[in-house]
């Protein structure tokens, strides 16, 4: 198997850590020793091979991605020359992997999610190649734990079939982010999944799948996939690029694919979007508090998030903050308005604090 890590954007909502010369898929967020895009690809040792890893990113992280990756070929760096968003991406990935083996499985993930569980992890992506070879496209359904409402969710059909206890159903369809009382439903009924956005699929099924439904953005491929290998190669991509339709893979192959199929996925799944999230990654100590980095004091306080690069942090009788401080930078706030980092990111671009993002 093959593995295609989706390694675009900045991370808006988990600034100040998340920087656009280091967004959060290059940092230790969770504190963990190793930054998230580096932990993606230690989930899939067993899987697939470092040799086998392909990353697309932007050019401001080619070194970056090279230095985190050392086992994977630099080659294999697939360079996006803006970001269309991950159905261009995916599509220019599989250009590449067409060259070694059209007919190869290959995993689409993104490079910026924690999975607590890696062995279940890995045991349903070994369940999702077996049903990709038969020519479906398989999503890994995240068992949802309560009723989100911030996650788009995948209803099952009909079983498939079953490998020692992990089955596999057919996809009924996509749901878009459902409002509370549709996610207690979903969630009541046992039959729907949240939508992680990791994918498994042939290369060549996914490119038919580009090519049937998104003939606009097919054809695009199609003129970088002449001229790859040759002198041209990076003047027709910066040429076409600006062509490729804007759009979600969701949209442009997920939602319509004639043979798409869900394998359950319960491996402690988050995709980290946010500082308040890192809660349900990260141990509490008895007053609920969570330390994702740094040396922290806390006297008489409860349910908080702290991270700290170098300095001491020391709360007394404080509740439900998020703490973060990189040594320039010191971010606090209520926990449960943590969604409003992107408004101070874009006060900071407004008035050219370019340094702070």
């Amino acid at each position: 198997m093959y593995a295609i890590i989706l390694a675009g954007g900045v991370g808006t909502r988990l600034w100040p850590r998340s920087r656009e010369n280091r967004p959060k898929q290059f940092s230790d967020i969770t504190g963990s020793g190793l930054t998230m895009i580096q932990d993606t690809a230690e989930r899939l040792e067993g899987v697939v091979d470092g040799q086998d890893l392909f990353v697309v990113t932007g050019a401001a992280y080619a070194e970056l991605t090279a230095e985190q990756l050392p086992q994977m070929p630099v080659s294999h760096i697939i360079l996006e020359p803006s970001g269309r968003n991950t159905a261009p991406a995916i599509g220019l990935a599989c250009l590449h992997l067409r060259r070694q083996n059209p007919e190869a499985v290959m995993a689409i993930l993104p490079a910026d999610h924690v999975m607590l569980n890696s062995d279940r992890f890995r045991v349903a992506l070994r369940r999702a190649a077996d049903v990709a070879q038969k020519g479906f496209i398989v999503t890994l359904g995240i068992e949802p734990t309560f009723a989100h409402t911030g996650y788009g969710y995948i209803k099952r059909s009909e079983l498939l079939s079953t490998s020692g206890d992990l089955p596999a159903y057919r996809v009924e369809r996509f749901l878009e982010k459902p409002n509370r009382a549709a996610a207690e439903q979903f969630l009541a009924d046992g039959d729907y999944y949240w939508n992680g956005g990791i994918f498994v699929s042939r290369v060549d099924t996914m490119l038919s799948e580009f090519a049937r439904q998104t003939p606009t953005l097919y054809a695009c491929l199609e003129q970088i996939d002449g001229a790859l290998d040759t002198a041209a190669a990076q003047e027709t991509l910066e040429m076409v690029w600006p062509k490729m339709p804007s759009i979600s893979i969701d949209y442009a192959v997920m939602e319509g694919a004639q043979k798409m199929a869900v394998v359950p996925l319960k491996a402690g799944w988050n995709d980290v979007g946010s500082w308040d999230a890192l809660e349900t990654v990260l141990e509490h100590d008895e007053q609920g508090n969570s330390i994702a980095r740094g040396e922290v004091l806390l006297l008489d306080s409860r349910q908080n998030i702290v991270y700290s690069d170098k300095r001491l942090v020391a709360l007394i009788s404080v509740n439900n903050l998020v703490v973060v401080d990189t040594g320039d930078t010191l971010l606090i706030g209520d926990k449960s308005n943590m969604q409003r980092v992107k408004e101070v990111v874009e006060m900071l671009r407004a008035q050219g604090r370019t340094e702070l993002l």
